[in-house]
């Protein structure tokens, strides 16, 4: 089930890092650990990356954004600033203080710190914009459901998501290209996350990591249809969901 809350700073490693980058202090490493992974991290350079800089499905996403848009998760506004650049009108969300903090001072114009799922916040939108395996805040399968209704109540009539995610079936594939997946386990693209970042270590989260098809079954379950936009280098891709409603 989602959380309607939001970060608390000395939970906040991400917004952390965003914040010490932006005042021009060194960096540390944004570390990911995972119970499914290695020890992995995130460049916090990358979370301030410009529209040349970003990859084609982003540019794509940012292209096809048309109307009032909303920038879910939006960081360090990298993306609602490409938005600006481009003559459009964009609201950047994040859960985290810091993250909106930088945003405002990076010149987004509308930097908010909203959750998604908070009921309170009932503006509606032509575009949803949900990048950087953006489909991850669903968190699990099961809550596939309740995000697709949260998001007809966010969308204004002809609205869509564009909306971006990794199948990660790859990690399990084999010499003779066969893929070797537990299927009476729990879905292989639900993942469980926690970031640090100096000595701010933030909660364990689910994160999701869903293929195409997955997810144009749920959307089709709940009034969505799901277009597949874009395919990346990497079993990444870019998904249109519009509801039928």
């Amino acid at each position: 089930m989602f959380t309607m809350c939001t970060l608390d700073a000395d939970k906040d490693p991400m917004g952390t890092a965003i914040a010490d980058y932006l005042k021009g202090k060194r960096t540390s490493r944004l570390q990911v650990f995972s119970s499914q992974f290695d020890e992995d991290e995130i460049p916090v350079r990358t979370l301030f990356r410009t529209l040349k800089s970003m990859p084609a499905l982003e540019k794509t996403a940012l292209q096809l954004a048309a109307g009032r848009i909303l920038d879910v998760g939006a960081g360090s506004g990298c993306h609602a600033l490409a938005l600006q650049e481009m003559g459009k009108d964009v609201c950047a969300v994040d859960i985290s203080s810091l993250s909106v903090e930088a945003m405002r001072q990076r010149g987004v114009h509308d930097a908010r710190l909203v959750n998604l799922f908070d009921e309170t916040f009932d503006e509606t939108f032509d575009t949803i914009l949900m990048l950087m395996n953006g489909a991850g805040i669903i968190g699990r399968l099961e809550n596939m459901p309740t995000f697709f209704r949260r998001m007809k109540r966010l969308l204004r009539p002809g609205g869509c998501i564009l909306m971006d995610s990794s199948d990660l079936r790859y990690l399990f594939e084999e010499e003779d290209g066969s893929f070797l997946i537990d299927l009476a386990g729990d879905y292989y693209g639900e993942i469980d996350f926690q970031m640090q970042y100096k000595d701010v270590k933030g909660e364990p989260f689910d994160w999701l990591y869903v293929d195409f098809e997955t997810l144009r079954l749920y959307a089709a379950e709940q009034g969505f249809k799901a277009e597949l936009v874009r395919e990346g280098k990497h079993y990444d891709y870019l998904a249109k969901l519009v509801s039928n409603s």
